[in-house]
């Protein structure tokens, strides 16, 4: 989830129009609410929010737009859209034009019949921060909570007048957020990282790395995989060659983005350099020695796992010319970010290629020290993330607002 991430998801939207178990609204009064997200991450996020919600709040209803976690936990008022909706990119969004303004228009008129208590917003914030405009003007009633703040501090913190116009409250990922919005006159809440909680339950007890064992970690988006994966297959061809026992692993994120790294690897005549794996990619980031990672929530997993990398990302050449003019901060990983100085290597568009990556798997290779270091700084920025429990305080407030109490917080 980095900073060019979010300039990018939010440029490209360019279409207008503490018990968790404790109730805090009785079972006979209904509460509805409505929540949108559109990618895999801010469905996981919003999945345990929702988890922890409906405890909360017995008599809740729940419609929306979000992926399969989500749907699993709200039922059939909500609808799976996030392989559809997951688009990155300026040009990419452009080109697609027509399917998200109507499906703007169609979710603002569902929205205007449901008339929801609260509007929950998940991270997307090309689509979400326009939605909320939509919903302030047609459903002023309604209150409008923010999970996962958009990064203004990164590309434009003009923006954050509007934002406090628009919204009744910020969830906020990062400590440093909490302040930014806060003094500017938006209620804002620290919850704390939810990948705290997702990831702990993932963590095999013990597990060793296979010392000749790289991950490559292409994205979760076709384009992605389309732009990185063949530079992945030709590192691998490169490390092979420079070591023959090194084995190679890809986790794909769904069946259909597995066929499309298969293709891509039979394109490159390496269909056999490398294991495809189907939705493994935590168990891979706790099993191999290094890796290289898109730029995106996989490089905080896998930082918190303790994993050494290195980022790499490349976008289309109009989209990063666009983030380049916009954005104000120096590093495009959030570790990097969070440090405030360089963690990982990161190798950006053209200086993302087979070479340089597979030279920088080689210090790691050949260096135990090296991938010792970097853990330890790894381990010491995602401490900053917070303590267990970030469902629970988000879901916390998300009740408040549903039961009328998150005005007087």
């Amino acid at each position: 989830m980095s900073a060019i991430f979010t300039i990018l998801g939010e440029t490209g939207g360019v279409f207008h129009g503490q018990s968790a178990g404790r109730p805090l609204a009785c079972s006979g009064m209904s509460k509805r609410l409505y929540v949108v997200a559109g990618e895999l991450s801010g469905d996981a996020h919003g999945a345990g929010l929702l988890r922890a919600l409906k405890p909360m709040v017995p008599a809740l209803e729940i419609h929306g737009v979000g992926g399969p976690k989500m749907a699993e936990i709200a039922g059939h008022g909500l609808c799976d859209w996030v392989e559809d909706a997951a688009v990155m990119g300026v040009w990419e969004v452009l080109k697609r034009y027509g399917w998200f303004k109507e499906r703007f228009a169609r979710m603002l008129a569902e929205l205007k019949e449901y008339r929801p208590d609260v509007l929950l917003l998940i991270d997307y914030p090309g689509f979400n921060l326009r939605f909320a405009e939509a919903v302030k003007r047609e459903c002023p009633e309604t209150r409008i909570v923010y999970y996962v703040s958009p990064q203004v501090w990164a590309w434009n913190k003009g923006r954050i007048p509007k934002m406090v116009h628009l919204l009744d409250e910020m969830l906020c990922l990062f400590p440093f957020e909490q302040p930014i919005f806060q003094n500017a006159g938006l209620k804002t809440t620290f919850a704390g990282h939810p990948l705290v909680d997702e990831l702990s339950e993932k963590l095999m007890a013990g597990e060793t790395r296979v010392e000749n064992l790289v991950g490559l970690f292409p994205g979760s988006r076709e384009r992605e995989v389309a732009s990185l994966f063949p530079m992945m297959i030709e590192t691998a061809k490169r490390l092979k060659s420079w070591r023959n026992d090194l084995t190679f692993e890809v986790p794909a994120a769904s069946a259909k983005l597995a066929a499309q790294i298969r293709s891509l690897m039979a394109e490159a005549g390496a269909a056999d350099l490398i294991q495809v794996n189907t939705g493994e990619s935590h168990s891979l980031m706790q099993r191999a020695c290094c890796a290289v990672i898109a730029s995106g929530t996989a490089t905080l997993e896998a930082a918190y796992f303790g994993l050494p990398y290195c980022l790499v990302y490349r976008v289309a050449p109009l989209t990063y010319l666009m983030a380049k003019l916009l954005v104000k901060i120096k590093y495009i990983g959030i570790v990097n970010i969070l440090a405030g100085e360089e963690v990982v290597r990161e190798f950006i568009q053209a200086d993302a290629d087979a070479d340089a990556v597979s030279d920088a798997l080689k210090d790691f290779l050949q260096s135990p020290e090296k991938r010792v270091n970097l853990q330890v700084r790894l381990a010491e920025t995602t401490a900053k993330l917070g303590g267990s429990g970030a469902h629970e305080r988000a879901a916390r407030v998300v009740a408040g607002w549903l039961t009328g109490t998150g005005e007087a917080g």
